[in-house]
């Protein structure tokens, strides 16, 4: 294999989105611990599973794209292997399988461990298998989903409710109505990840056939989406800071916003979908940053 395949590897495996599964998993294990509750061990597995499920999922995504011939030199976003050649849709999809069989093996593991009661093993076992479906059918497939514009509702469930939500009940074996401000949050911000990558490559989708949420609302309408999942996230984590952290250190978080704000107005302003290409690696450490700062002050609340 040579420097430039494994490169390609890389690449396809979208190592600028990757801070989402570490945002996710370091929020829900926050919360876990504010609540009384912390296991390095499932957190690590929570982690672990996280990545190869988000890796399964963008290298399902490229090899879904290039069989549907959506992805053609008119993308702005940068070329994947398999758009260059350096990667058959034979390897890809060799790789698709390895990617299923960590998840499954991760998730198993995670499982075992984490389990207290059979409920909980046929619940936990479904919503692996369901995952692992869900990131390959975003663009396999004959009806994928992400073609019909529901790419954004899966992401917020998947990186909000299910990777948030999950990670803190395998740790508490409990479940709290107050964690779902910062679990909608955090998956709001990864759905804005996701949001950017569509209004960069609007035209290009819109060509394809790939009705993405952002060519059904239209670049304008796009941007003002975008906005509002900034804003939404912003309210939800402050309004649970507000009702249950005291230490003034615990809205470190705060600091952010400023980045939020210049963020929002940079996207909202710029028209041209090429001047988004480095807003998508940004969003996602942002992201990253609000989770991280989030997470400091649940250990100090």
């Amino acid at each position: 294999m040579t420097k430039n395949t494994i490169k390609m590897w890389i690449e396809t495996a979208r190592p600028k989105t990757l801070p989402l599964a570490l945002a996710t998993i370091l929020t829900g294990s926050a919360l876990a611990y504010w609540a009384g509750s912390f296991h390095w061990g499932i957190t690590v597995l929570c982690l672990l599973t996280t990545l190869f499920l988000q890796i399964l999922s963008n290298f399902a995504n490229d090899y879904g794209d290039h069989q549907k011939g959506s992805d053609t030199a008119e993308r702005i976003g940068p070329l994947r292997g398999i758009q260059q050649g350096a990667i058959s849709a034979a390897q890809l999809k060799k790789g698709l399988y390895v990617m299923i069989a960590l998840s499954f093996l991760c998730g198993a593991l995670l499982i075992g461990i984490a389990y207290q009661n059979v409920s909980d093993l046929i619940a936990f076992s479904m919503l692996g298998v369901l995952a692992i479906v869900a990131a390959i059918t975003y663009t396999v497939g004959s009806k994928p989903y992400g073609y019909l514009g529901l790419g954004d509702i899966s992401v917020l469930i998947f990186f909000g409710l299910l990777g948030i939500g999950g990670t803190y009940y395998l740790q508490v074996h409990d479940i709290s109505a107050i964690i779902l401000l910062p679990a909608i949050a955090s998956g709001l911000l990864a759905t804005a990840v996701l949001n950017i990558n569509n209004l960069r490559d609007i035209e290009q989708d819109r060509k394809a056939g790939k009705n993405t949420l952002a060519v059904r609302l239209g670049p304008h309408n796009g941007r003002i989406y975008h906005c509002l999942l900034l804003s939404i996230a912003a309210l939800f984590y402050l309004l649970f800071a507000l009702m249950n952290l005291r230490n003034p250190v615990s809205f470190a978080f705060l600091l952010t916003y400023p980045l939020l704000f210049k963020h929002a107005r940079f996207v909202f302003s710029h028209k041209e979908p090429v001047a988004l290409r480095p807003m998508l690696a940004q969003m996602s450490l942002i992201a990253l940053l609000i989770n991280g700062l989030f997470s400091f002050g649940l250990l100090l609340g």
